[in-house]
């Protein structure tokens, strides 16, 4: 659905989607905080502290489009 206005995927729901990918959604969201953590950490290369924030923001993507989606 990457792209698509909410209001549109919203109108699909009513009419039936049970289905709505928002994984290009969740990759967008995992490479700005990747990126971001790597700008203001160049000397870091700890996985386990730039995929736990690439998780948080992902999680946030999830719950938002959950409560747009009604």
């Amino acid at each position: 659905t990457y792209g698509v206005p909410i209001d549109e995927i919203k109108e699909g729901i009513k009419n039936g989607v049970r289905k709505v990918n928002v994984d290009t959604d969740l990759r967008l969201a995992s490479t700005v905080a990747i990126r971001k953590y790597f700008f203001e950490n160049p000397s870091e290369f700890d996985p386990r502290k730039y995929l736990s924030l690439s998780k948080d923001a992902m999680k946030e993507v999830v719950k938002n489009r959950l409560q747009e989606f009604g």
